[in-house]
């Protein structure tokens, strides 16, 4: 089995074949595996089957399956996650295929993507979202706003957005996504990402990036909005929401990672669903 480090040559490898799996887990998507690759420390091994090898933030190893595992033989799975210790995130459906005699399977709130249903968002329709209804509602009125689609010609804004957010939060970049997201500017085009740009009295004000990860679903990989524009997050949300095409009727804003901030951010817009995903060992 050849293993080689995660770079964008594997692109025509990996992109389709992770495409194919149809998931909503929003580590199906080479972008993603791709700008957090030095997080993980991804690898892609290339054998009899296709597998990502990586590391939980905590250095716990294991590998990802490149294709349903359904469609694998028991004992090449059973090896793999033998030889690296764990397989991950394994989708719910595809729980069938380990045999909880041999496998044990479990899963974290912190590993688990938030989804949330597009038409709600659009509107905040829930009495649960109605803070953010008004919050949007005073970022219009205050602000003359406009909304633009995230186009090359656009990017040297969302860079100066990028860093302005960065200089908010008053941490090295090192502490953030700040390089991950810069790198998703500087290769918008070649990781096949789209996304829009939010202006507040003519100011780059807020940015979203993401991608689709399957026919219903699109991720949002990043959101940055500078602070002294209060609102503009809801209004980003609200707006984006509005114009994606009406195949997209989830939006999965990812996971939390455990950090409480963003678990607070994250939990305030009342996901319709967590998508679970399941750390599979053998007993």
């Amino acid at each position: 089995m050849n293993e080689t480090p995660l770079s964008l040559i594997h692109r025509p490898l990996l992109f389709e074949s992770l495409r194919a799996i149809d998931s909503r887990i929003s580590e199906y998507s080479f972008a993603n595996l791709y700008l957090f690759r030095r997080a993980h420390d991804y690898r892609v091994l290339d054998g009899e089957e296709l597998y990502i090898r990586g590391k939980m933030r905590d250095g716990t190893p294991y590998v990802m399956p490149a294709r349903d595992v359904r469609r694998v033989s028991a004992g090449v799975t059973e090896d793999a996650v033998r030889n690296f210790r764990m397989m991950f995130p394994v989708p719910e459906e595809w729980l069938s295929a380990f045999d909880s005699s041999v496998y044990a399977v479990s899963s974290t709130d912190a590993d688990s993507d938030y989804l949330h249903d597009t038409a709600k968002l659009s509107v905040y329709a829930s009495n649960k979202l109605h803070a953010q209804r008004n919050l949007t509602n005073q970022f219009i009125r205050r602000y003359g706003s406009n909304a633009f689609p995230l186009t090359n010609d656009r990017l040297p804004h969302a860079r100066e957005i990028l860093d302005a957010w960065q200089r908010d939060a008053g941490t090295s970049s090192g502490e953030s996504d700040y390089d991950a997201c810069r790198e998703a500017i500087d290769l918008y085009d070649e990781l096949v990402l789209c996304g829009a740009i939010y202006y507040a009295d003519s100011e780059p004000a807020g940015f979203i990036m993401g991608e689709e990860l399957n026919a219903s679903t699109f991720a949002l990989h990043f959101a940055k909005g500078v602070r002294k524009f209060s609102g503009i997050y809801q209004y980003m949300y609200q707006q984006f929401a509005t114009v994606m095409p009406s195949r997209y009727t989830a939006l999965n804003f990812e996971q939390d990672l455990g950090i409480e901030g963003l678990r607070r951010a994250k939990s305030s817009y009342h996901p319709e669903t967590m998508i679970r995903k399941y750390r599979v060992t053998l007993r």
